[in-house]
């Protein structure tokens, strides 16, 4: 019979373990999506900047004129 249970024990334990690795990369995927949200928000502020800059840049050179 302790035979049985440490075989249960072991079973339960490694059971528990592959839950946790689950667990672990379902808050890695969910991390990933709000890092690449704020990624395309990073990157749409940097576009309306860039393009604020070049208008600048337009107006700048037209009064040098």
């Amino acid at each position: 019979m302790a035979g049985l249970e440490l075989a249960e024990v072991i079973l339960a334990v490694i059971v528990g373990t592959l839950a946790a690795i689950v667990y672990s990369l379902r808050v890695l995927i969910l991390l990933e999506r709000r890092v690449a949200s704020m990624e395309a928000n990073i990157q749409k502020m940097t576009e309306k900047v860039l393009k604020e800059e070049t208008l600048i840049e337009r107006k700048i050179l037209q009064k040098r004129r």
